[in-house]
């Protein structure tokens, strides 16, 4: 039941605002592969291009031992050229779908969005289901 929600939730978050959004990471992901040295911006913008296409039923956790000097560095460069025009779109398309009912659980999707959208080193999309399977104690 929880797949076919986030299915239809999915086809009617991308005809709504998720292929505008995709377009925008596109972009930025293009601009960012022009430079060698700005190659790992551009993996990253295609990297939440994806997530930003389909989000239902996944989610950005921070991955273990990728959170050091050089993350922070490339998330403090990549929040000044990119990730607050990104966040914007986020927040300017969030509220357009917060005006309908149907559309909160989009804006939220919206909201959910905006960290990795500002800070994408270190993190990783993964399946909702795995996200969960972390956060569960373990015996021992």
């Amino acid at each position: 039941m929880r797949t076919l929600l986030s299915l239809i939730l999915n086809i009617i978050w991308f005809l709504t605002a998720g292929w505008s959004l995709f377009l925008g990471y596109i972009v930025a992901g293009v601009l960012a592969c022009i430079f060698i040295v700005t190659i790992p911006f551009g993996l990253a913008s295609f990297r939440i291009a994806g997530f930003v296409a389909w989000p239902f039923g996944r989610e950005v956790r921070v991955v273990p031992g990728r959170a050091g000097a050089m993350s922070a560095i490339g998330n403090v460069i990549w929040f000044v050229i990119a990730g607050w025009w990104l966040a914007l779109g986020h927040m300017i398309t969030a509220f357009a779908q917060a005006v309908t009912i149907i559309g909160l659980p989009l804006a939220w999707a919206n909201i959910k969005l905006i960290p990795v959208t500002c800070f994408p080193f270190a993190r990783e999309v993964v399946p909702s289901s795995d996200a969960r399977a972390q956060m569960l104690p373990t015996a021992g």
